[in-house]
């Protein structure tokens, strides 16, 4: 794969008429939709059973194709062959990004899936022995709760699938996730459960992930307090790590240690033995059809072309809010109770990977990266921060993510749930010109002098865009292909932004100076050469 810079992105033969065509297309949506009756037919399509209507963005035919233009010129399909093969694609790391390769063996090397299928082999064993009542622990009783310590990769995605998916539940073995370093995390957690029936799953691909080893380090302490026998701590300690040796130091059997790999980044790893907690919450043949949804989804990425392709769609929508008209942010809105812990997944999968500031080549960027991205389930952010999308000064591209099929037994909930996803979308495009605000005022029984002084207030500017996702149901293999597919997009935009979507060096300066101020926190002296703010907070926090 040759290195697309920034700089070379913005130098195409098709950036100043993709710039140009944005600026001067200046049609409000409303018009749009009435100078083109069948809009939403050119502007949709499906992948699967995936189901995504971008109709309500500034965006014509010609946009279209010089999107698809400038996809192409960035290098965008031979990166999709490159990402899929198996080259470096993090160069920066001068390794693969071979995450397809855990859920796609048909589109993948053969080195890779032989690995990936005798982990999953280990995992399906595993979860059977616990399931059924068979893993034992010291006391011989079975297992009956389950703690997974992990943070960030190690727990975004396997809390949000099983809180997405609960409804599969398939053990009763009952999941915890335990990430943060505040120890009430980890206290919450243990409140009601029993040393002799709950077993931990160590999650950290080094094993020495500061959150992870203590926590780590202090359920350990808890399993021996509450009578645990330390020869007999393997029963209660699994780990999905590369660095055996240390999981073995810690007390854990090898024959129960779950491999990673470098070639699969942690924020991707979901699909690997990092999703254990799934396999246990929801059953090994749940999390093999939320691999097959992936797989469905990967199969579609490679193979259709830019102009029908759904991730690199969704790509080129942000990449043309972004570069073109100056968007800074994001919001992500499931339609979905369970889902509601997707925002969360999504913000760690689009910023760690966007958040750049120089290419692939080192050179800074030219334009911004990245956009901030936020959001919560509906409808419970229409009762927070709707009134900004709907009324507020900031652009916002919105996209909704609406499950046909209910998920409980109260139908009229989920048609009200539908209505309410679909009013958002049409109040974006639409709005409420001053006209109208003031005659539903009159109509209301209002003075005209009144109706005038308030209809300003209650004016929607509309004209605003939206994507909307539909998936069939909430289901593994759905879920699957919803989470793949923003991968997919998240590595299309690092490819037309010209940067590397798979490292995340900013992370490591704050960590490095955690460490730093620990002790002075626990009662070293502060360095002289700290700033002021640094060593008055330490003194202001310092553990007397």
């Amino acid at each position: 794969m040759a290195d697309q810079t920034n700089a070379q992105s913005f130098s195409n033969a098709i950036w100043p008429e993709l710039k140009a065509h944005s600026d001067g297309l200046q049609t409000p949506l409303k018009e749009l939709f009435a100078q083109d009756p069948n809009r939403v037919e050119h502007f949709s399509m499906s992948a699967g059973s995936l189901y995504l209507d971008y109709s309500k963005n500034h965006l014509d035919a010609k946009a279209l194709e010089l999107l698809a233009t400038q996809a192409k010129q960035s290098g965008l399909e031979d990166a999709i062959k490159a990402l899929i093969g198996g080259e470096h694609v993090n160069n920066t790391e001068n390794r693969p990004a071979l995450h397809t390769a855990l859920r796609c063996p048909a589109i993948s090397p053969a080195d890779k899936t032989a690995v990936v299928a005798a982990t999953q082999a280990q995992m399906r064993e595993f979860v059977d022995k616990l399931s059924s009542g068979q893993w034992h622990g010291y006391n011989g009783k079975p297992i009956t709760d389950v703690v997974n310590i992990g943070i960030g990769g190690s727990d975004l995605g396997p809390r949000m699938v099983v809180t997405a998916l609960s409804q599969f539940q398939q053990s009763a073995v009952k999941v915890h996730f335990v990430a943060n370093i505040d120890g009430a995390d980890l206290s919450d957690a243990l409140a009601g459960l029993h040393a002799d029936t709950t077993l931990f799953v160590v999650a950290s691909k080094s094993f020495s992930t500061l959150e992870t080893r203590e926590n780590a380090l202090a359920a350990r302490a808890w399993s021996l307090s509450h009578g645990c026998p330390e020869s007999d701590l393997g029963k209660h300690y699994v780990a999905v790590s590369s660095n055996v040796p240390a999981a073995m130091e810690f007390g854990i059997d090898e024959a129960n240690i779950f491999p990673m790999w470098d070639w699969v980044g942690g924020r991707y790893s979901l699909w690997s033995a990092i999703g254990l907690p799934i396999a246990i919450a929801l059953g090994m043949d749940n999390f093999d059809a939320l691999l097959a949804g992936a797989a469905n989804m990967d199969e579609h990425f490679a193979s259709a072309p830019i102009e029908q392709n759904m991730p690199a769609t969704l790509a080129l929508i942000a990449f043309w809010y972004s570069a073109t008209r100056g968007y800074q942010s994001q919001a992500i809105l499931p339609y979905a109770q369970r889902m509601s812990r997707l925002p969360a997944y999504l913000q760690q999968l689009d910023m760690e990977s966007l958040g750049k500031s120089v290419d692939r080549n080192g050179k800074p960027l030219t334009c911004d990266s990245g956009l901030v991205l936020w959001g919560t389930e509906g409808t419970n952010g229409q009762h927070s921060f709707h009134q900004l999308l709907h009324q507020g000064t900031r652009s916002v591209l919105v996209d909704f993510i609406a499950s046909g099929k209910p998920m409980s037994p109260l139908d009229s909930h989920h048609s009200y749930l539908l209505a309410n996803c679909i009013g958002q979308s049409q109040a974006l495009l639409a709005g409420k010109s001053l006209a109208q605000a003031k005659q539903e005022l009159l109509d209301a029984g209002k003075p005209e002098a009144e109706a005038d002084q308030i209809a300003p207030h209650k004016v929607i500017p509309g004209n605003r865009p939206s994507n909307t996702l539909i998936i069939e149901q909430l289901d593994p293999t759905n879920l699957g292909a919803l989470i793949a597919l923003y991968e997919h997009k998240v590595y299309c935009l690092g490819v037309l932004w010209g940067l590397n979507p798979f490292d995340q060096w900013g992370v490591e300066l704050g960590k490095q100076l955690g460490s730093a101020v620990y002790p002075a926190l626990t009662g070293n002296e502060c360095p002289a050469e700290w700033d002021g703010s640094t060593r008055n907070l330490v003194e202001k926090l310092r553990l007397k």
